[in-house]
């Protein structure tokens, strides 16, 4: 007879160097698809806001009814919680005055929170373990709150504490660096350095983001958000070809 995790699969990707790959890609795309709308299309940050958290809705409750790990349907799910991450950081960083150093801190909790309650109820805060609704539900607002922080850390490093978009790829891309030696060459907890490294990912891909679009004077390229979000958009698509998606293994 098969054991439980070799009949069932969870509906989450396998973590591999393709994984990492779309996960950077995506989360640049949230920073310059997310600036668009805001700024390129002038709808602002609320607005934008508005309708990414509505999309980011839909996805969810679609990656939810499905029945097993769609490829498609998980990214795009990603890609709603980057871009809402996006205007939803900079909207309480800059409408509501609250600062990088003011929405990185209430972020920061939100997320803890959602970490701790979600270990208390289920018992674990493995990826291989979101094989349920309600284990999709915590992963996914967990997500959300990873992506907003992620938004206003790249912002507050890159703007408030001076480091430049180049100095701050630096020091996420560095920290990154740690974590994958910290994963072949100690015992820390694989569960903890997954978050680790899927919280630092977002504020890479923000500042990666902002050195793409933001003006020559501010230290960036100056390349069009639409065409740098259609690229990235694109560069997904391929990696998604190129690197076969399948399913994690689930675990009690």
């Amino acid at each position: 007879m098969k054991t439980y995790s070799e009949n069932v699969l969870a509906k989450v990707p396998e973590v591999t160097l393709g994984f990492w790959l779309i996960k950077i890609a995506a989360t640049t795309l949230g920073e310059t698809g997310g600036d668009a709308a805001s700024m390129s299309m002038n709808l602002g940050y609320l607005t934008s806001t508005g309708i990414f958290a509505a999309l980011f809705v839909i996805a969810v409750a679609h990656q939810i009814k499905s029945k097993a790990f769609h490829p498609l349907i998980y990214w795009t799910t990603i890609i709603a919680t980057t871009t809402v991450g996006t205007t939803l950081a900079d909207f309480a960083d800059r409408s509501l005055g609250i600062g990088y150093a003011g929405g990185t801190t209430l972020l920061s909790a939100l997320l803890l929170a959602s970490l701790l309650l979600w270990k208390r109820t289920l018992g674990s805060v493995s990826v291989n373990t979101v094989s349920s609704p309600r284990a999709e539900m915590f992963y996914w607002i967990t997500i959300m709150f990873s992506q907003t922080l992620g938004t206003a850390l790249g912002d507050w490093t890159a703007d408030s504490a001076g480091m430049g978009y180049t100095g701050a790829a630096a020091i996420f891309g560095g920290l990154l660096a740690l974590l994958v030696l910290a994963y072949y060459g100690t015992k820390i907890s694989r569960t903890l350095l997954f978050w680790a490294a899927f919280i630092l990912t977002r504020p890479l891909g923000a500042v990666v983001g902002d050195f793409l679009d933001k003006p020559l004077s501010a230290g960036g390229l100056a390349l069009s958000r639409y065409g740098a979000s259609i690229a990235l958009l694109a560069f997904m698509l391929c990696a998604m070809l190129l690197f076969r998606q399948r399913a994690a293994t689930a675990s009690h």
